[in-house]
């Protein structure tokens, strides 16, 4: 097996392991993880990784002093060797994966659609990450869209979440939402969700000088302002304010400036991980965190399962995924990587905050 890990105290480095497996047990799987997706949602795996369990999904291998570990990915695998008699070798699955070339599943729960991960460790994290759909009971499966897929799922489950929430507390009676970091795919598909309600409010998206005209060509903002134009905000109106980035200076001069019109901070994405507040610093202080609360996604996927069941939460979802994986067409790009050795430049880009918004990486291991 080779393993692709992280330093947990300085995101920015990796390595890359190697690890023979031991056979595999009675009613386990062993699966050969075919690609996967990497976004800026993953550096947020990472960031919280210890806060929320993401370094808990996929143990790093020769890890004795516990400094590393595996982000998780989403992305496809096909099962190359079973010990499970509802599971055969062929089958394809789409789910949670480590960067590497392989793993062992334990599957509990198993239907003609999906199956969990009942590994002892996995136990206690959230269920809506151990599920593993299987491709061969989906009777609508076209393959040709696996990197959308893998790319926007996670993303635009977050943005479906998000959406639902706001509408459910009526947006808090906000005149205007502001999306931090607006060309983040996640940003995206929550500014598209919004855009398909009549009843949203105003949707100002916050991006970078550089990415501002690709943020203005997707028209699903109100308006668009870069970084250095914060004195454009209209200050005096109810605001709801989305983050996807964690940037300090930009939160505390926000929370700064609208004061008791910001109604409610969501911060979603933490990918300036080296962004971090000290007691001299005046901007950091100056946000509100009574107001201010990290939106997390499988909570409100649970609660909405129990609210309208399975299928009637999966109708809902995949309606939303539709429309958004329609859209993306429209703007990104499939950046193709092809194994775990050339993923590393990469992956250091994106954690330095260097990928091109319009980019989508997909790194490819069926032939490494």
């Amino acid at each position: 097996m080779s393993q692709f890990q992280t330093l947990k105290s300085n995101l920015i480095k990796s390595r890359i392991i190697n690890e023979h497996f031991d056979p595999i047990n009675h009613g386990e799987i062993l699966v050969k993880i075919e690609s996967f997706a990497f976004t800026a949602n993953n550096v947020t795996y990472g960031v919280a990784g210890d806060t929320i369990g993401y370094w808990k999904f996929f143990p790093a291998a020769k890890n004795e002093n516990n400094d590393w570990g595996c982000i998780p990915m989403w992305g496809f695998a096909e099962i190359i060797e079973s010990n499970n008699h509802n599971l055969h070798v062929g089958e394809r699955l789409f789910g949670y994966f480590p960067a590497a070339d392989l793993l062992v599943l334990n599957p509990i729960k198993i239907s003609d659609q999906s199956f969990s991960d009942g590994k002892e460790h996995r136990k206690e994290l959230p269920p809506v990450y151990n599920n593993y759909l299987r491709l061969n009971g989906e009777s609508n499966y076209d393959p040709s869209m696996d990197p959308i897929r893998a790319l926007l799922f996670p993303l635009h489950i977050t943005a479906f979440c998000l959406c639902d929430s706001l509408k459910e507390d009526q947006y808090l009676g906000a005149s205007q939402i502001i999306i931090i970091s607006a060309s983040s795919k996640t940003a995206i598909g929550l500014a598209q969700g919004l855009a398909d309600s009549q009843s949203s409010p105003k949707i100002v998206g916050l991006t970078s000088v550089t990415n501002s005209k690709f943020v203005e060509d997707l028209d699903c903002y109100d308006e668009v302002l870069s970084y250095d134009q914060l004195d454009k905000i209209n200050y005096t109106k109810g605001t709801v304010m989305v983050d996807m980035a964690g940037n300090r200076e930009i939160l505390g001069t926000l929370h700064g400036k609208l004061a008791d019109k910001m109604l409610k901070c969501l911060t979603v994405g933490m990918t300036h991980w080296d962004n971090e507040t000290t007691a001299e610093d005046a901007l950091g202080q100056a946000m509100l965190r009574e107001r201010t609360e990290f939106f997390f996604a499988p909570a409100h996927i649970q609660k909405r399962i129990r609210d309208w069941g399975h299928d009637g939460y999966a109708k809902k979802t995949n309606l939303f995924m539709n429309v958004r994986a329609l859209q993306s067409k429209n703007w990104m790009q499939i950046k193709d990587i092809d194994g775990l050795e050339n993923f590393i430049s990469t992956y250091e880009e994106v954690v330095s905050g260097k990928i091109n918004p319009n980019e989508g990486i997909i790194v490819n291991l069926k032939n490494a």
